[in-house]
């Protein structure tokens, strides 16, 4: 499927219909879903109901703004309005909620086509979208092996051209993890740019919605249109939103950008060609004008045991609301209320929601709230600051944004903590609410896609996509396909 700019170009010449281009993306989900397996559902009905609209405006001689038409796919753990949202989860497997969340309102107001809610880890708790309660997703480089996770739907989803963009949600790197193992753009954005209204909670001090995309330029538009203050959320930032799509060059001016190459990530239980591949990405940004140096950030290797505590301790809290009272499922064999919370949440959590709750819980409790979760937050204050001296000195950092490519389906299942591993480079960046993006940097011996993380300063997202772009334009992954 072209990219965003392409078809919006293709809509206003009336070279194609909205209609052709939604019915090209439903068709490709039909043809490809029982292979991938990323849609939980699809709205068809909806969609060209939307695309029918926009042709209307075209027909009138109405201008379309450029995600008009444009097929998205959303992951569904983001409340849309009279379609079903489940978490990947059977406690929710019949919720639909009353009201729209405010990323997807933008994306209505813009006439972006939704075509479908995609696979994610049950409540977005995994790194491999296996933990979901109705099917496991598949890599579309490799059906054998996982997409990584949660958003592994969203980014599967955009890996086999199934649609141009879509939506994830990134808690400690559930949005950039599986681009990179799907050999996607994936941007986690500055914490509070954009609103987590409607976003159902897992660790609300972590998630932040982002867009996934084929190149670097949809990922900004993408980006462009959701972010914003709201006052529905709290904790959104009050902000000017650039064009992020203005500073987009094919090269970098010659020393206008100092890259921080972070030492910590290219040590031990890193994949050595995932280390060769990035190194050479990233001799690449200094042929391209950038200043490189390498940069420490001691306290990078205590994100993962710090997430650990934090995250399912904000997850218990938040997901105690599902108790088969307010919404979702209820056990009706119950003898009593107690029974009835208890049954009903042994019934619709799965293994994986139960552990995180378990964790957080225990941390929270009395007598060890102190040694835990005041120590973990304490030392994502150290984690921080690392982050702002080294940005004293440069202007992005590197990494790694995974320790390996796509492991095998079923692999890591029975080994947690393995697979809580794979979140190693993605996780500080949550615990300090900065912005990260994952490109694509090349393949291993089993043509598995690798990703190289940039992160930037708070706000600084219009510096990632600048140096990912030229980064982007100056190779040949982007213009990759999975052999589907």
């Amino acid at each position: 499927m072209a990219s965003i700019r392409q078809l919006h170009q293709q809509l206003i010449s009336k070279e194609r219909s909205a209609v052709e281009i939604a019915q090209e993306a439903l068709n490709r989900i039909q043809q490809l879903e029982p292979k991938v397996h990323s849609f939980l559902c699809t709205t068809s009905e909806q969609a060209l109901e939307q695309a029918r609209q926009v042709d209307a405006k075209i027909a009138a001689g109405e201008e379309i703004g450029l995600l008009a038409g444009i097929p998205i796919g959303i992951k569904d753990n983001l409340c849309t309005k009279g379609i079903a949202t489940t978490c990947a989860s059977h406690i929710l497997e019949n919720f639909v909620p009353p009201y729209e969340s405010t990323v997807t309102q933008k994306l209505k107001d813009a006439e972006a086509v939704m075509v479908g809610k995609t696979n994610l880890d049950e409540f977005a708790m995994g790194s491999s979208t296996e933990s979901s309660a109705y099917q496991v997703t598949c890599n579309p480089w490799d059906l054998s092996r996982v997409p990584g996770g949660s958003s592994g739907g969203s980014a599967a989803a955009v890996a086999a051209r199934e649609c141009p963009v879509a939506l994830g949600s990134d808690t400690g790197g559930s949005i950039r993890q599986p681009a990179s193992f799907c050999g996607v753009i994936g941007m986690k954005p500055t914490y509070g740019l954009v609103s987590r209204y409607g976003l159902v909670a897992f660790a609300s001090s972590l998630d932040q919605i982002g867009p996934i995309a084929t190149n670097v330029e949809d990922a900004a538009i993408l980006l462009g249109a959701i972010a914003g203050h709201d006052p529905s959320d709290a904790t959104s930032l009050k902000v000017d939103i650039p064009d992020y799509t203005k500073l987009l060059q094919p090269e970098l001016k010659p020393k206008s950008i100092k890259i921080g190459v972070i030492k910590e990530t290219f040590g031990e239980g890193i994949d050595p060609v995932v280390v060769e591949k990035v190194r050479q990405a990233i001799e690449q940004l200094q042929n391209l004008g950038a200043e490189v140096q390498e940069i420490s950030c001691p306290r990078f290797r205590y994100g993962l045991p710090t997430y650990y505590i934090i995250a399912p301790s904000e997850a218990s809290a938040n997901l105690a609301r599902y108790d088969g009272v307010r919404y979702g499922k209820r056990v009706a064999d119950a003898d009593n209320i107690l029974s009835m919370y208890t049954k009903t949440r042994a019934a619709g959590f799965g293994a994986e929601v139960k552990r995180r709750i378990m964790l957080g819980t225990y941390a929270l409790s009395a007598g060890y709230y102190d040694a835990y979760y005041l120590k973990a937050q304490k030392v994502r204050t150290l984690i921080k600051q690392d982050f702002e001296n080294a940005f004293e000195k440069v202007d992005v950092l590197v990494s790694p944004t995974a320790p390996t490519t796509a492991f095998k389906a079923g692999e890591k299942t029975q080994d947690p903590l393995s697979m809580y591993l794979g979140d190693l480079m993605t996780i500080p960046v949550n615990l300090a609410g900065l912005p990260g993006i994952n490109v694509p940097c090349g393949y291993d011996d089993q043509g598995l896609p690798i990703g190289m993380q940039l992160i930037g300063n708070v706000l600084r997202e219009d510096q990632l996509f600048q140096v990912a772009y030229a980064y982007e334009q100056s190779t040949p992954w982007h213009l990759s396909k999975p052999p589907l």
